[in-house]
């Protein structure tokens, strides 16, 4: 296998490209060395096989404990949060995204789901630990992991994170004083009359200009 360690950038065509399914014992191969190229690099908590050029349904994540994705999907999501994210292969960009805080993900290593929530920590499966720290710490870390995991999903499925970038300003709407002009329209009739007097026309289809 080729060794890789600059990751592919987002103008390479195998970064929007739905990846092949593999086995099991091909999939642990590839986390393998995605594991040791993140480890090299330092600077990134996920790494999916696109982004080192290969052309397979496998991802590692590495928040609180390695996390092997192979052939994953999200079987329920829930508790949609807003976050913000950077991605290897868009280097020095981030992009405010909406993501979800809880959910199940099924991998070729695990048909019953693993579950992953910032909310709380489940009896079995992965995300179940808690931190003698704190619980904020740990929600944190667990948000984060939960963030991460449906992040490198997407590149699995040829999506990026600036696919999904929101728009996150903050619209402000102009405060009109009753004793102020206005101009009111209904198709092609014009009215100008005191925003208070104009207020009765605007409940009834006209609209201010």
């Amino acid at each position: 296998m080729k060794k890789v360690i600059n990751c592919v950038k987002e103008h390479n065509p195998i970064i929007n490209k739905k990846l092949r399914e593999v086995s099991v014992e091909e999939g642990l191969s590839i986390a393998t060395e995605l594991f040791q190229i993140l480890n090299k690099r330092g600077d990134g908590i996920g790494l999916a096989a696109n982004q080192v050029g290969i052309d397979a349904q496998v991802a590692v994540v590495n928040v609180r404990e390695p996390l092997v994705l192979i052939n994953p999907k999200i079987i329920s999501k829930e508790n949609e949060i807003p976050f913000y994210e950077g991605c290897l292969s868009y280097p020095g960009k981030g992009v405010h995204t909406k993501r979800y805080r809880d959910i199940v993900v099924s991998t070729a290593q695990s048909d019953s789901g693993w579950y992953f929530s910032g909310a709380e920590s489940p009896s079995d499966g992965k995300g179940s630990w808690e931190k003698e720290q704190g619980k904020k710490q740990d929600a944190e870390l667990r948000t984060l992991e939960s963030v991460c995991v449906q992040h490198e999903i997407d590149h699995l499925n040829g999506v990026v994170c600036m696919d999904r970038k929101v728009d996150t300003t903050v619209k402000v709407e102009k405060k009109i004083g009753r004793n102020q002009l206005v101009t009111i329209k209904k198709g092609d009739a014009v009215k100008v009359l005191k925003y208070k007097k104009a207020q009765t026309l605007l409940n009834q289809g006209w609209v201010v200009e």
